[in-house]
């Protein structure tokens, strides 16, 4: 509990992705990947409850192996890849409410995908969602000059390379670029009623935590290695 409201921290890891065949507990230099989430959720100040969400037995296992708990399984209508992180949070908040008989104020999703996140990454979403009149903080990185949105080129349907924002024509100097971030997935922190009335996982106002050191978040082995490479 942080300033008299409950924290709920919500940890999404389906069976079902694509990229990586069961990447949630697929081994990161020789323990499950969930592993790492789990290890940093048991440090964490403020979290009055942490969950799974998911819809397979032997991620479920291997939480429950570690001290995560999973007191439910994800239906499968949200367990497809069309399906948004916001219908999961939705129903993993409305399911724990449920068990529990009390009301979460703040929902922390902490994917298992960013093995890299530090505690304080986690610690600085909570409080400065405290802190703020938000409806929602997320962990953002600084994006590299080179893929600047005004940087990002596209080619049209005869083959013609275009600017995809056409204000990157009057781009000459770097200097002339304002500094862009690319959510990095270590950690989001929303509000009960963003995610139940809004039904949004942003809301209206959205604070940030800018992490600077890089982080990778999991979607293809390559990645999984390039993480390997750095944990190991």
């Amino acid at each position: 509990m942080i300033q008299d409201k409950r924290v709920l921290v919500v940890v999404p890891a389906r069976g079902g992705s694509k990229g990586v065949k069961l990447k949630n507990i697929r081994p990161l230099a020789g323990r499950p990947l969930i592993h790492y989430t789990a290890e940093l959720v048991q440090q964490l100040n403020y979290v009055d409850r942490a969950v799974v969400s998911t819809d397979h037995i032997g991620i479920a296992a291997e939480a429950r192996a570690v001290g995560l708990d999973v007191p439910f399984y994800r239906p499968a209508t949200l367990s497809g890849d069309r399906v948004g992180d916001l219908e999961v949070l939705q129903h993993a908040l409305i399911e724990t409410e449920k068990i529990d008989n009390v009301a979460y104020d703040i929902i922390v999703m902490l994917q298992p995908t960013c093995p890299q996140r530090k505690l304080e990454h986690v610690t600085q979403t909570i409080e400065r969602f405290a802190e703020g009149d938000y409806d929602a903080v997320w962990t953002v990185s600084p994006t590299d000059l080179k893929y600047h949105p005004l940087k990002q080129l596209q080619i049209d349907s005869h083959g013609n390379l275009n600017h995809f924002d056409q204000r990157g024509r009057q781009i000459i100097a770097r200097q002339q670029l304002q500094p862009t971030y690319t959510r990095n997935g270590a950690a989001y922190a929303i509000s009960r009623s963003c995610l139940l009335e809004k039904k949004s996982i942003m809301g209206d106002r959205v604070g940030a935590v800018v992490i600077e050191e890089p982080l990778v978040s999991i979607d293809t082995l390559e990645d999984m290695r390039q993480v390997e490479r750095l944990v190991a």
